[in-house]
């Protein structure tokens, strides 16, 4: 299985929740689940939202229950696969899927006895409430909101903004599960009722995220980011952070992990602030291991985006002993302790976000102290635990159908 979340910082989770601890009683029958989600992990666009859907229903599928999973498809992709023991069918493309899905997965609901249905939402909706005659359960990670337009070109921004408006009145009555306490609030502040929204964090293998031993981390100072490289997710923010450190003499690299199409722009960015060769490297791709040695490695770990769902690589530096820099924004305030496990900083503020850095940079100590509050921190999140509580929550749904 792939492997790859956290506090939710309410009031309103009860602590045992907000731990990710599952609640007592039996387990129900093996159950037929459908889901319906924009992408599976292979596809090339697959981003964090894939992670947790292979790593909780894929856990779900050893537990014995049938997991098929509706996802859109891509040049070359064959139309079914098992991805761990998942049966994936895919339909559409990476445009076409809105219009193609909620047919396909009609048609599956006729022929199978699926015993509830999960409507993974990703991107834009498929309003399932509309056509879906199944106990059905609403999964979210986040919605963008106004942030769609600071991404996608405006025609596709615009629809995305639109689609998203009728969510609060659509899905009323659906019982949902939140990945964050951030996107619980956002969910409630567009119309849904609060009661009804179950807050489960991703988790991490923190058996697979160990902090270097001593003197393994790099020998120079070094950043690290982690992620697509996507125009929303602001990688210039810290090209500029750079930039303003170098400028007062303070002697960093940032190494860039990572794909997506606002690569080249960023690559040209660098080279106009003067960062290219041994202040900024951009690594492209990189794998499973890869990714582990460059958390475990790295001095400061960085994600300044202005709204994620959870924000798992903050948790995965947290596992490996890195503390984490990042925008103090829905989901990364989720993911990120503010002096504990790193810091957040107002989104946008540049020189905060250098702030930070230096003072982690200069300073040993801290780094080692918040190096061990995000291992604690990340110690209370597993993948055990957040597909054992969707199953729980699964299992309410069909109940309570």
């Amino acid at each position: 299985m792939p492997s790859s979340g956290g506090a939710d910082g309410s009031s309103a989770v009860s602590t045992a929740e907000s731990a990710g601890e599952t609640k007592g009683g039996e387990e129900g029958p093996p159950r037929r689940v459908l889901v319906l989600n924009w992408l599976d992990r292979e596809n090339p666009q697959a981003g964090g939202a894939e992670m947790h859907l292979h790593e909780t229903f894929g856990r779900i599928v050893e537990a014995g229950w049938q997991v098929t999973l509706v996802s859109s498809g891509w040049d070359g992709a064959p139309d079914r696969v098992e991805l761990d023991g998942l049966e994936v069918h895919r339909v559409g493309g990476r445009h076409s899927y809105l219009l193609k899905a909620p047919g396909h997965a009609r048609r599956l609901l006729r022929s199978r006895p699926f015993d509830v249905v999960v409507e993974d939402l990703n991107k834009v909706p498929l309003f399932a409430p509309f056509w879906c005659r199944r106990p059905l359960l609403l999964l979210v990670h986040h919605l963008f909101g106004a942030t769609a337009f600071k991404e996608a070109p405006l025609p596709l921004a615009l629809a995305t903004w639109l689609l998203e408006r009728p969510v609060g009145t659509v899905y009323r009555s659906v019982p949902a599960v939140a990945v964050s306490g951030s996107t619980r609030d956002d969910l409630v502040a567009r119309g849904l009722h609060r009661d009804r929204i179950r807050v489960i964090p991703n988790g991490v293998e923190l058996e697979a995220f160990s902090p270097a031993p001593e003197g393994g981390r790099f020998r120079e100072p070094t950043l690290l980011y982690l992620g697509r490289l996507k125009r929303y997710k602001r990688v210039d923010l810290l090209l500029k952070a750079v930039a303003v450190l170098r400028d007062e003499g303070v002697s960093v690299r940032l190494l860039v992990a990572g794909k997506g199409d606002h690569r080249e722009a960023l690559e040209r960015e660098a080279g106009e602030l003067g960062l290219d060769g041994e202040w900024v490297r951009f690594l492209g791709f990189v794998s499973e291991p890869e990714k582990r040695e460059l958390l475990a490695r790295a001095w400061v770990h960085c994600l300044v985006s202005p709204k994620e769902g959870w924000g798992i690589a903050n948790l995965e530096a947290a596992a490996a002993g890195t503390p984490t820099v990042a925008s103090d924004a829905p989901g990364l305030r989720d993911s990120v302790v503010h002096g504990t496990t790193g810091f957040l900083v107002p989104h946008g503020d540049v020189e905060a976000v250098a702030t930070r850095i230096r003072e982690l940079v200069d300073d040993p100590a801290l780094r080692d102290r918040l190096g061990r509050g995000g291992r604690t921190f990340a110690a209370r999140y597993s993948w055990d635990r957040t597909a054992a509580r969707m199953r729980e929550a699964l299992e309410e749904v069909v109940a309570s159908s």
